[in-house]
């Protein structure tokens, strides 16, 4: 038999292991959908049947799109995106195609999770995409009133107001879903919408925190209120992926997490503060947040706040963020991403 010449061999086996590298990431891209519909599902199992959320909704350009008027008239598909996230810029064409499908018998409306993202990627993500259906940009309450765990995430409400589907993949059954909401009886008249949504104070700068809790890793409920020690207080708002996620498509976001960890660890160590690390529910399951405490070494104590209700209550939509609480409970001072100054805050406060 004769054998191949090197060079052949070695064109044979770089194109071997190109195929084989292609199918190891369809394999593990195949995965994370998997995990994506399974979140989603997890999340949207309680709400199947009931009223669709009760917002007034302003778009990018303007416009307001209140919800509760659409409901008996016309069903409504939300889909929750970000523009730095990875699946739902391969699912963009798809929901354009959606738009154009059915634009005129459904509302579309693309519903921007406004973390950690800002108004001119959102610009220019619609100006790359071409996407023409309303954009507008949820403040979280949105995002809390449909469970919003993953990016993406569709939700598609009936024209009688009641949701139907909830799911993460651009797939049949969301299609099928769609074409059922479109096939429903125009007279069908929709049921009274009350708002639903857990009304939760949001504190500023001097506000004095109260009525706010959370449980641990270890199971340990905290209050927020001022401390029995009197100690002043910081709470690191976070998500465990930040760092690694979002080093190629929000670098700045991805140093910032870096470096709010690396300086946080430090302040620990002198001690002086009660330190909390919440961590948005947005990807993140309690397995998932326990394996970042486990393969991380930051000595931060963690909670995940899973529907992010905290985050709604300090008006945080950017990671990482820190509120500082002095010794009577008050809100001293909101820190950003690209907030540097966090030490001196810390000993300010003290």
């Amino acid at each position: 038999m004769r054998l191949p010449s090197l060079a052949t061999f070695v064109k044979q086996l770089a194109t071997v292991l190109v195929l084989l590298n292609f199918a190891q990431f369809s394999y593990a891209d195949s995965s994370f959908d998997a995990e994506g519909e399974r979140r989603a599902k997890g999340a949207g199992a309680s709400l199947a049947g009931q009223l669709g959320p009760v917002a007034e909704l302003e778009t990018i350009d303007g416009e307001k799109i209140n919800l509760v008027q659409l409901y008996g008239k016309k069903p409504v598909y939300l889909k929750f995106w970000a523009t730095w996230c990875v699946p739902c810029r391969q699912q963009m064409p798809g929901f354009e195609d959606i738009q154009q499908k059915f634009g005129d018998k459904i509302q579309v409306i693309a519903v921007n999770t406004g973390f950690a993202d800002d108004i001119e990627s959102i610009h220019a993500y619609r100006k790359e995409h071409g996407l023409t259906m309303p954009i507008v940009i949820d403040d979280g309450s949105l995002a809390t009133g449909v469970n919003l765990r993953v990016t993406p995430q569709h939700v598609v409400i009936g024209r009688d107001g009641r949701i139907a589907h909830i799911g993460h993949l651009d797939n049949e059954e969301l299609h099928a879903a769609l074409r059922h909401a479109v096939a429903e009886d125009d007279d069908l008249a929709a049921q009274a919408a009350t708002d639903k949504t857990t009304q939760i104070t949001q504190f500023e700068v001097g506000d004095k925190v109260s009525d706010l809790q959370i449980t641990m890793l270890d199971g340990t409920r905290v209050s927020l209120a001022a401390p029995a020690n009197h100690k002043p207080r910081a709470l690191v708002f976070f998500a465990p992926w930040c760092e690694s996620y979002l080093a190629e498509s929000r670098p700045r976001t991805s140093q910032a997490c870096r470096r709010v960890r690396e300086d946080v660890d430090k302040l620990i160590a002198q001690g002086g503060l009660d330190w909390l690390g919440i961590s948005s529910g947005l990807w993140v399951s309690t397995a998932d947040l326990q394996d970042y405490k486990d393969s991380s070494s930051s000595r931060l104590p963690l909670a995940l706040d899973e529907d992010d209700s905290l985050f709604r209550a300090f008006g945080i939509r950017d990671i990482p963020s820190i509120v500082l609480l002095d010794a009577q409970g008050r809100v001293a001072d909101i820190l950003g991403p690209q907030d540097a100054e966090l030490v001196d805050a810390v000993n300010a406060l003290q």
